[in-house]
């Protein structure tokens, strides 16, 4: 996608060339249409072009992270998509909860819950086979990865089991319990990058056979500083298109859901997937480059993004929000979580993995979707 030949060295001709490139109009048309149709209700046409062009905005964001990525190198290249997809995740979801208090208790939970299960299993689990379908082993660093699932281990029964166990009835934190969660999670996601960008970071950098750390760049010259910076304001506009629009597309889906009998909480699934996307066809194309352990980077990166930024927004978010905020998970989403951490730690530790490791963490992101629509 980079080459040194390309659109990417900085010249003022070809920069302005890309302004006419699709990964610089698609998500500006994206935002657009975005100010136009939010809060309407939309004739199966528009829907048809907003859905479009939430598809658009995905593959253009993809881009842009991997330019970015390239410029700034791993694992500072992963960081960037996890917390810019997550940070407009947290400001949908609270804002959610402000325009409709009464039918979203349990959003915040139904939401991250989706996107650890989407993370974790997902693209983890396609990361693994697209790298073992490669070379017939996937190859990553265990220190590293190990330590990001267990604070992502972690951070979901912080937040998300023990709500279920407290003498408050709800299942929900009292508000003193909600605010050690959230000041806990923000330290140990604080805590977690200043160990991936400090002193371990050659424990998030890719790993060759022999287990020794790899360049993780590309051959091709690096983009400029300023066509990074560029491509970091493109990112950001494209992500907020996907969310903006995967919420403007929501009352279709909703519509969709309810006609074929499914529980509304589904919808959090099928807005969670959308706003996934962009991580999962970066960790998928990272995948295929061999760069197995930039995948896992931002697969355990997005998860534990998702739960250390989300419960501290909801706790302020709390503040003034009415209704009771709902975290504990239920029986079968307890045993789904369990099932993956341990799934997870064994398939970790060796830092190898087959095709059967990643099929198996795929067959539980298809349990997990199937039980959401059938609980």
């Amino acid at each position: 996608m980079i080459t040194s030949a390309g659109t990417l060295d900085g010249m003022p001709a070809q920069l302005r060339s890309r302004l006419l490139d699709w990964t610089v109009a698609v998500p500006v048309l994206a935002v657009l249409v975005l100010l136009v149709t939010w809060g309407r209700d939309l004739p199966a046409p528009v829907v048809v072009v907003v859905a479009a062009l939430l598809g658009g905005a995905v593959l253009a964001a993809v881009h842009h992270a991997e330019v970015v990525a390239h410029r700034v190198g791993e694992p500072y290249g992963s960081l960037v998509l996890a917390v810019a997809v997550t940070v407009i995740e947290v400001a949908l979801i609270v804002t959610l909860m402000i325009s409709g208090p009464e039918k979203t208790q349990s959003l915040a939970r139904d939401t991250v819950f989706a996107a650890v299960m989407i993370t974790c299993n997902g693209i983890l689990g396609l990361s693994l086979l697209l790298g073992a379908l490669r070379r017939r082993v996937a190859v990553f660093n265990p220190e590293g990865t190990g330590g990001a699932l267990a604070t992502v281990i972690t951070l979901a029964t912080l937040s998300l089991v023990i709500p279920t166990f407290t003498a408050r009835p709800g299942p929900q934190f009292s508000p003193a319990q909600l605010t050690f969660a959230a000041v806990a999670s923000l330290a140990l996601y604080g805590l977690f990058v200043l160990v991936q960008t400090g002193r371990h970071r050659d424990y998030f950098l890719p790993v060759d056979s022999q287990g020794r750390v790899i360049d993780a760049e590309e051959h091709a010259r690096p983009p400029t500083t300023r066509a990074a910076l560029v491509s970091l304001g493109l990112l950001l506009v494209a992500l907020v298109a996907v969310v903006g629009d995967a919420k403007t597309v929501s009352p279709t889906i909703e519509a969709g859901v309810a006609a074929a009998n499914l529980p509304h909480a589904f919808v959090g699934v099928i807005i969670a997937l959308l706003v996934l996307l962009p991580e999962t066809l970066a960790a998928a194309r990272a995948a295929r480059r061999d760069r197995v352990q930039i995948s896992l980077n931002l697969a355990l990166g997005s998860a534990m993004a998702s739960i250390g930024l989300t419960i501290p927004a909801i706790a302020v978010a709390s503040i003034w929000l009415d209704g009771p905020l709902l975290l504990g998970l239920g029986g079968t989403q307890l045993a789904l979580l369990a099932l993956t951490a341990v799934t997870a730690v064994l398939t970790v530790v060796p830092g190898r993995a087959n095709v059967l490791q990643g099929g198996v963490h795929l067959v539980l992101l298809a349990a997990f979707v199937f039980l959401a629509a059938s609980p």
